[in-house]
Protein backbone atom coordinates (compact mmCIF):
# COMPACT_ATOMS: atom_id res chain seq x y z
CA UNK A 1 0.00 0.00 0.00
CA UNK A 2 3.04 2.36 0.67
CA UNK A 3 4.26 1.93 -2.87
CA UNK A 4 1.20 3.52 -4.16
CA UNK A 5 1.71 7.22 -2.42
CA UNK A 6 4.82 7.07 -4.59
CA UNK A 7 3.27 7.97 -8.07
CA UNK A 8 0.20 10.02 -6.60
CA UNK A 9 2.29 12.36 -4.50
CA UNK A 10 4.68 12.42 -7.92
CA UNK A 11 2.13 13.30 -9.76
CA UNK A 12 0.50 16.09 -7.15
CA UNK A 13 3.99 17.80 -7.13
CA UNK A 14 3.80 18.37 -10.88
CA UNK A 15 0.03 19.39 -10.70
CA UNK A 16 1.39 21.86 -7.79
CA UNK A 17 4.33 23.15 -9.77
CA UNK A 18 1.94 24.06 -12.49
CA UNK A 19 -0.49 26.20 -9.91
CA UNK A 20 2.90 28.38 -9.53
CA UNK A 21 3.11 28.71 -13.45
CA UNK A 22 -0.68 29.23 -13.99
CA UNK A 23 -0.67 31.90 -11.24
CA UNK A 24 2.29 33.74 -12.52
CA UNK A 25 0.00 33.89 -15.95
CA UNK A 26 -2.96 34.56 -14.16
CA UNK A 27 -1.03 38.23 -13.12
CA UNK A 28 -3.03 41.15 -14.89
CA UNK A 29 -5.81 38.70 -15.88
CA UNK A 30 -7.33 38.06 -12.54
CA UNK A 31 -6.45 39.74 -9.13
CA UNK A 32 -5.18 37.38 -6.51
CA UNK A 33 -8.32 37.77 -4.07
CA UNK A 34 -10.88 36.80 -6.85
CA UNK A 35 -8.37 33.70 -7.96
CA UNK A 36 -8.43 32.23 -4.09
CA UNK A 37 -11.78 32.66 -3.35
CA UNK A 38 -13.34 31.14 -6.75
CA UNK A 39 -10.79 28.53 -6.80
CA UNK A 40 -11.58 26.98 -3.51
CA UNK A 41 -15.24 27.88 -3.45
CA UNK A 42 -16.00 26.30 -6.88
CA UNK A 43 -13.72 23.07 -5.43
CA UNK A 44 -16.15 22.98 -2.80
CA UNK A 45 -19.46 23.76 -4.89
CA UNK A 46 -18.41 20.93 -7.12
CA UNK A 47 -17.41 18.33 -4.32
CA UNK A 48 -20.76 18.99 -2.44
CA UNK A 49 -22.75 18.49 -5.67
CA UNK A 50 -21.11 15.50 -6.10
CA UNK A 51 -20.97 13.86 -2.98
CA UNK A 52 -23.36 15.38 -0.39
CA UNK A 53 -24.23 11.56 0.51
CA UNK A 54 -21.33 10.86 1.75
CA UNK A 55 -21.09 14.35 3.88
CA UNK A 56 -24.25 13.22 5.89
CA UNK A 57 -22.69 9.88 6.61
CA UNK A 58 -19.62 11.63 8.19
CA UNK A 59 -21.39 14.12 9.87
CA UNK A 60 -21.48 13.30 13.17
CA UNK A 61 -17.45 13.46 13.38
CA UNK A 62 -17.46 16.53 11.36
CA UNK A 63 -19.69 18.31 13.82
CA UNK A 64 -17.58 17.41 16.48
CA UNK A 65 -14.53 18.71 14.82
CA UNK A 66 -15.75 21.11 12.51
CA UNK A 67 -13.82 24.54 14.01
CA UNK A 68 -10.51 22.45 13.43
CA UNK A 69 -11.21 21.44 10.09
CA UNK A 70 -12.22 25.13 8.48
CA UNK A 71 -9.56 26.79 10.54
CA UNK A 72 -6.97 23.97 8.74
CA UNK A 73 -8.79 25.18 5.67
CA UNK A 74 -8.21 28.43 6.35
CA UNK A 75 -4.58 28.13 7.05
CA UNK A 76 -3.17 25.51 4.33
CA UNK A 77 -5.54 26.54 1.61
CA UNK A 78 -6.45 30.34 1.82
CA UNK A 79 -3.11 31.08 4.00
CA UNK A 80 -1.07 29.06 1.00
CA UNK A 81 -3.04 30.61 -1.84
CA UNK A 82 -2.85 33.91 -0.95
CA UNK A 83 0.81 34.39 -0.44
CA UNK A 84 1.61 32.94 -3.28
CA UNK A 85 -0.38 34.33 -5.59
CA UNK A 86 0.34 37.79 -4.25
CA UNK A 87 4.27 36.61 -4.13
CA UNK A 88 3.98 35.90 -7.75
CA UNK A 89 3.42 39.89 -8.70
CA UNK A 90 6.49 40.19 -7.07
CA UNK A 91 8.91 37.67 -7.61
CA UNK A 92 9.89 34.72 -10.61
CA UNK A 93 7.62 31.39 -10.09
CA UNK A 94 11.73 29.97 -10.13
CA UNK A 95 11.75 31.19 -6.62
CA UNK A 96 8.02 30.18 -5.92
CA UNK A 97 9.06 27.37 -6.85
CA UNK A 98 12.39 26.21 -5.34
CA UNK A 99 11.42 27.69 -2.27
CA UNK A 100 8.76 25.34 -1.85
CA UNK A 101 10.94 22.67 -1.95
CA UNK A 102 12.32 24.38 1.76
CA UNK A 103 8.26 23.03 2.81
CA UNK A 104 9.35 19.55 4.58
CA UNK A 105 11.79 21.36 6.84
CA UNK A 106 8.53 23.25 8.17
CA UNK A 107 6.63 20.14 7.99
CA UNK A 108 8.83 18.33 10.33
CA UNK A 109 9.41 22.02 12.28
CA UNK A 110 5.18 22.05 12.61
CA UNK A 111 5.40 18.59 13.31
CA UNK A 112 7.64 19.20 16.52
CA UNK A 113 6.31 21.85 17.69
CA UNK A 114 2.09 20.20 17.55
CA UNK A 115 3.34 16.34 18.26
CA UNK A 116 6.82 16.56 19.97
CA UNK A 117 7.92 14.57 17.14
CA UNK A 118 11.67 13.72 18.27
CA UNK A 119 14.61 14.84 16.88
CA UNK A 120 17.94 13.48 15.52
CA UNK A 121 21.14 14.78 14.65
CA UNK A 122 20.73 14.11 11.15
CA UNK A 123 17.60 15.80 10.98
CA UNK A 124 18.79 19.27 12.82
CA UNK A 125 22.21 18.90 10.26
CA UNK A 126 20.20 18.12 7.37
CA UNK A 127 17.25 20.65 7.80
CA UNK A 128 19.37 23.57 8.64
CA UNK A 129 21.14 22.66 5.51
CA UNK A 130 18.00 22.87 3.63
CA UNK A 131 17.30 26.29 5.35
CA UNK A 132 20.30 27.92 4.40
CA UNK A 133 19.42 27.05 0.75
CA UNK A 134 16.02 28.65 1.28
CA UNK A 135 18.07 31.78 2.59
CA UNK A 136 19.94 31.27 -0.25
CA UNK A 137 17.15 32.42 -2.44
CA UNK A 138 15.06 34.73 -0.18
CA UNK A 139 18.76 36.57 -0.55
CA UNK A 140 19.06 36.37 -4.52
CA UNK A 141 22.72 35.19 -3.32
CA UNK A 142 24.00 37.89 -1.89
CA UNK A 143 24.87 37.71 1.48
CA UNK A 144 25.21 41.13 1.95
CA UNK A 145 21.50 41.27 1.39
CA UNK A 146 21.22 39.45 4.50
CA UNK A 147 23.11 42.39 6.48
CA UNK A 148 20.84 44.93 5.21
CA UNK A 149 17.60 42.56 4.74
CA UNK A 150 17.33 43.31 1.49
CA UNK A 151 14.87 40.38 0.66
CA UNK A 152 12.50 40.24 -2.25
CA UNK A 153 9.06 41.15 -0.99
CA UNK A 154 7.61 38.24 -2.88
CA UNK A 155 9.77 36.40 -1.43
CA UNK A 156 9.53 36.92 1.76
CA UNK A 157 5.64 36.25 1.31
CA UNK A 158 6.59 32.46 -0.10
CA UNK A 159 8.04 32.34 3.13
CA UNK A 160 4.87 32.43 4.85
CA UNK A 161 3.30 30.84 2.45
CA UNK A 162 5.29 27.71 3.08
CA UNK A 163 5.49 27.94 7.06
CA UNK A 164 1.25 27.97 6.63
CA UNK A 165 1.39 24.58 4.59
CA UNK A 166 4.00 23.20 6.51
CA UNK A 167 1.63 23.71 9.66
CA UNK A 168 -1.16 22.46 7.80
CA UNK A 169 0.84 19.16 6.47
CA UNK A 170 1.74 18.29 10.39
CA UNK A 171 -1.91 18.65 11.44
CA UNK A 172 -3.34 16.07 8.80
CA UNK A 173 -1.91 13.87 10.94
CA UNK A 174 -4.65 14.51 13.70
CA UNK A 175 -7.87 14.58 11.50
CA UNK A 176 -10.82 12.74 12.22
CA UNK A 177 -11.29 9.85 10.29
CA UNK A 178 -13.54 11.47 7.48
CA UNK A 179 -13.69 9.80 3.83
CA UNK A 180 -11.69 12.06 1.74
CA UNK A 181 -14.58 14.12 0.14
CA UNK A 182 -15.79 15.26 3.70
CA UNK A 183 -12.92 16.33 4.71
CA UNK A 184 -11.93 18.03 1.20
CA UNK A 185 -15.49 19.80 1.32
CA UNK A 186 -14.86 21.17 5.25
CA UNK A 187 -11.18 22.29 4.55
CA UNK A 188 -12.40 24.35 1.54
CA UNK A 189 -15.44 25.81 3.02
CA UNK A 190 -13.23 26.97 5.79
CA UNK A 191 -10.98 28.17 2.70
CA UNK A 192 -13.98 29.88 1.19
CA UNK A 193 -14.67 31.89 4.26
CA UNK A 194 -11.74 32.54 5.01
CA UNK A 195 -10.96 34.30 1.73
CA UNK A 196 -14.34 36.38 2.23
CA UNK A 197 -12.78 39.16 3.88
CA UNK A 198 -9.70 39.48 2.11
CA UNK A 199 -12.05 39.30 -0.96
CA UNK A 200 -13.62 42.65 0.38
CA UNK A 201 -10.38 44.69 1.30
CA UNK A 202 -9.07 43.72 -1.93
CA UNK A 203 -12.20 45.28 -3.50
CA UNK A 204 -12.64 48.25 -0.97
CA UNK A 205 -8.79 49.08 -2.19
CA UNK A 206 -9.73 49.21 -5.66
CA UNK A 207 -7.60 46.42 -6.89
CA UNK A 208 -10.09 43.66 -7.91
CA UNK A 209 -9.51 42.59 -11.21
CA UNK A 210 -12.37 40.21 -12.94
CA UNK A 211 -11.33 37.38 -14.90
CA UNK A 212 -11.32 37.62 -18.28
CA UNK A 213 -11.00 34.45 -20.97
CA UNK A 214 -7.63 33.93 -20.32
CA UNK A 215 -7.53 34.31 -16.89
CA UNK A 216 -10.90 32.10 -16.87
CA UNK A 217 -9.30 29.34 -18.12
CA UNK A 218 -6.11 29.91 -15.90
CA UNK A 219 -8.50 29.09 -12.87
CA UNK A 220 -10.02 26.44 -14.88
CA UNK A 221 -7.13 24.74 -14.95
CA UNK A 222 -6.34 25.57 -11.20
CA UNK A 223 -9.59 24.75 -10.04
CA UNK A 224 -9.32 20.85 -11.90
CA UNK A 225 -5.80 19.96 -11.17
CA UNK A 226 -3.84 21.53 -8.71
CA UNK A 227 -6.58 22.45 -6.10
CA UNK A 228 -8.92 19.08 -6.88
CA UNK A 229 -7.21 16.81 -8.22
CA UNK A 230 -3.72 17.72 -6.49
CA UNK A 231 -5.03 18.31 -3.02
CA UNK A 232 -6.98 14.77 -3.14
CA UNK A 233 -3.96 12.85 -3.88
CA UNK A 234 -1.47 15.02 -1.93
CA UNK A 235 -4.37 13.01 1.11
CA UNK A 236 -4.12 10.32 0.37
CA UNK A 237 -0.50 10.19 0.31
CA UNK A 238 -0.53 11.28 3.47
CA UNK A 239 -3.01 8.89 4.89
CA UNK A 240 -0.43 6.02 3.02
CA UNK A 241 2.88 7.17 4.75
CA UNK A 242 2.30 9.80 6.86
CA UNK A 243 3.22 13.64 6.83
CA UNK A 244 6.95 13.35 7.06
CA UNK A 245 7.44 11.10 4.49
CA UNK A 246 5.03 13.06 2.38
CA UNK A 247 7.03 15.66 2.64
CA UNK A 248 9.70 14.24 0.95
CA UNK A 249 8.15 14.06 -2.42
CA UNK A 250 7.83 18.11 -2.22
CA UNK A 251 11.68 17.63 -3.34
CA UNK A 252 9.78 17.35 -6.59
CA UNK A 253 8.44 20.10 -6.90
CA UNK A 254 10.86 22.81 -7.39
CA UNK A 255 12.55 20.36 -9.79
CA UNK A 256 9.52 20.78 -11.86
CA UNK A 257 8.70 24.16 -11.02
CA UNK A 258 11.86 25.90 -12.05
CA UNK A 259 12.05 23.30 -15.50
CA UNK A 260 8.33 24.69 -16.53
CA UNK A 261 9.43 28.31 -15.56
CA UNK A 262 11.91 28.21 -18.13
CA UNK A 263 10.56 26.21 -20.86
CA UNK A 264 6.57 27.98 -20.69
CA UNK A 265 7.10 31.63 -19.10
CA UNK A 266 10.88 32.15 -20.54
CA UNK A 267 12.66 33.20 -16.91
CA UNK A 268 15.97 32.33 -16.14
CA UNK A 269 17.79 29.63 -14.39
CA UNK A 270 21.04 31.48 -12.17
CA UNK A 271 23.67 29.45 -10.09
CA UNK A 272 22.85 30.34 -7.00
CA UNK A 273 19.57 28.90 -8.17
CA UNK A 274 21.34 25.67 -8.73
CA UNK A 275 23.07 26.11 -5.77
CA UNK A 276 20.04 26.30 -3.48
CA UNK A 277 18.41 23.92 -4.73
CA UNK A 278 21.45 21.15 -4.06
CA UNK A 279 21.07 22.38 -0.97
CA UNK A 280 17.29 21.92 -0.04
CA UNK A 281 17.39 18.64 -1.57
CA UNK A 282 21.04 17.38 0.09
CA UNK A 283 19.09 18.49 3.01
CA UNK A 284 16.06 16.81 2.82
CA UNK A 285 17.67 13.65 1.73
CA UNK A 286 20.08 13.75 4.74
CA UNK A 287 17.24 14.45 7.18
CA UNK A 288 15.40 11.51 6.34
CA UNK A 289 18.27 9.02 5.94
CA UNK A 290 17.31 7.87 9.17
CA UNK A 291 13.63 7.15 8.65
CA UNK A 292 13.97 5.66 5.70
CA UNK A 293 15.93 3.36 6.53
CA UNK A 294 13.59 1.99 9.27
CA UNK A 295 10.14 0.04 8.34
Amino acid sequence: MRKTAYPLLALTMLLWAGNSIAGKLAVGHVSPMVLVTVRWGAVFLILLATQASQLKRDWALIRARWVYLLSWGAIGFTGFSVALYYALHFTTAVNTSILQGGMPLFVFAASFALFGSRVHLEQVLGFSLSFIGVLVIALRGEWANLVTLNVNFGDALMLLAIIAYGFYTAALKAKPMLHWTSLMIMLCLGATLSALPFLALEAASGSTILPDLEGSALIAFIVLFPSLLGQVLYIKGVELIGSNRAGLFINLLPLWGALLAVLILGEEFHLYHAIALAMILAGIALAERRSLTRP
